[in-house]
């Protein structure tokens, strides 16, 4: 299997550079500063991908990281979203390393992962091969022991008994107090050094909801008068991205997602999440799209128990090809590492097998080169035969259309589609197979199948 898996990398690579033309850094210097619905434009056919440093490898160190770009390169990935770096507060601390999320100084980085001289180093070797780099940032709230506690103890909002008071019921934290101008200078000015001192692309900002709205406008106008950056927001509310962010979470599609893939829902539910997304967001509005992340891994299981076994594909090809989406892939899905990661302490993630590699492949290239698959790519769902089993649509631009049809049912089924955009010659991504879409065609599907036509 690794050997197989290592010649169809070897593979991608050689057709990706055969295809490259001998304009290629001029077009990279340029899209980095290009703009599309008011986004960076490298975004609107990118994906993310989530590191977990820590369990990446047994050292859990950036130099240990380093070997696993060029694989990461080769399946495609585009923008890598590392977990938060910086030092980790021992007060209060949980398990025997803490949480990311609990940071001592927003201005150094965690000894436990290398040196300031590593980061920078691994930034710009993901930036020498072609990837975006996003740094996870804690904005909402520190850890137990931030050094701003003693020096700046009006940075933090007091509990009843005048004590900084916790964020949410997370014990090793410190909840911030946006209502301090001082605090919100000094936040987006350390915010700012990471940008400007080490080359990063922009930031997913965690529990962004839970900071003022007028705090992310400043902010993040701020933060692009330097740099065209990307700002992802952990967030599933509307006025987040009217803040300036370019994407947030879709939360409620999850969900709703999670209850098709057990058969409590009909297919059609997620009919719901689309809709609320058109008549809430922004018409810009990115939204971030994923079967696993490091909370629904370590705390619910996700996508291992969530959308078990074959389930995962169909909802997996979902988020790569629905209209707005940046889809995310997160450490170890490839594998697939089909366990919980802890969260507070070591646990290393095993790879060797990349199983789910390939898949992955196939719809990050697709995506990449296939601008019907950009986020604001036209969207038609199409209607079929069983539409309480069976999710279809369109994705179209310029002269460009993907035909995405997933079976998100348990059984096999005998799928009747119906539309006069669908007819023409495609071929099957997964099966290089060549078929031609007629109207009225009938197209059998194993349980949790899948297809996409390229046209």
């Amino acid at each position: 299997m690794m050997k197989s898996f290592l010649s169809f990398l070897t593979a991608i690579v050689f057709l990706t550079a055969c295809n490259q033309s001998s304009h290629q850094q001029s077009a990279v210097a340029k899209s980095d500063t290009a703009m599309i619905d008011g986004h960076p434009a490298w975004i609107m056919q990118g994906n993310i991908y989530e590191v977990n440093i820590r369990q990446y490898t047994a050292a859990g160190t950036f130099k240990a990281f380093e070997p696993n770009l060029d694989r990461l390169k080769a399946m495609g990935v585009q923008t890598l979203w590392f977990m938060p770096i910086n030092p980790i507060s021992k007060t209060d601390r949980k398990g025997s390393l803490g949480s990311y999320y609990a940071v001592s100084t927003y201005m150094d980085v965690n000894p436990e992962f290398g040196t300031m001289a590593d980061w920078k180093q691994l930034v710009a070797l993901c930036h020498e091969k072609g990837f975006k780099v996003l740094l996870d940032w804690v904005p909402n709230h520190t850890g137990a022991d931030h050094y701003w506690l003693t020096k700046h103890p009006d940075f933090y909002v007091k509990d009843s008994t005048g004590k900084p008071a916790m964020a949410a019921d997370w014990a090793d934290t410190r909840k911030l107090n946006y209502a301090n101008n001082e605090l919100r200078d000094t936040m987006i000015a350390q915010m700012k050094y990471w940008i400007d001192s080490t080359g990063i692309d922009g930031y997913r900002c965690d529990v962004a909801s839970d900071v003022p709205d007028d705090f992310w406008k400043k902010c993040i106008a701020t933060l692009r008068k330097d740099k065209n950056i990307f700002m992802l927001a952990e967030g599933d509310k509307p006025a987040l991205n009217e803040d300036g962010f370019d994407a947030t979470y879709t939360w409620n599609d999850f969900n709703i997602m999670k209850e098709i893939a057990k058969g409590k829902k009909p297919a059609y539910a997620i009919d719901s999440a689309l809709h609320r997304t058109d008549s809430l967001f922004p018409k810009n509005a990115l939204r971030m799209y994923f079967t696993s992340n490091h909370d629904e891994n370590s705390w619910n299981g996700a996508d291992f128990s969530t959308m078990p076994g074959a389930s995962h594909a169909p909802f997996a090809v979902f988020t790569q090809t629905i209209v707005r989406s940046v889809p995310l892939i997160y450490s170890g899905q490839e594998e697939p590492v089909l366990r919980a990661i802890r969260f507070f302490d070591k646990d290393t993630m095993v790879f060797n097998k990349y199983e789910r590699a390939p898949f992955y492949a196939k719809l990050l290239h697709l995506r990449s080169e296939n601008e019907a698959l950009a986020a604001n790519a036209t969207f038609m769902q199409i209607h079929t035969n069983a539409d309480d089993k069976v999710f279809a649509y369109l994705r179209t631009m310029n002269n460009k259309k993907v035909l995405v049809v997933l079976n998100w049912s348990s059984k096999p089924i005998t799928v009747t589609l119906n539309h006069p955009q669908i007819i023409g010659n495609t071929t099957e991504l997964f099966t290089n197979e060549k078929v031609s879409v007629t109207k009225g065609m009938s197209l059998p599907f194993n349980a949790w199948g899948y297809k996409v036509f390229v046209y």
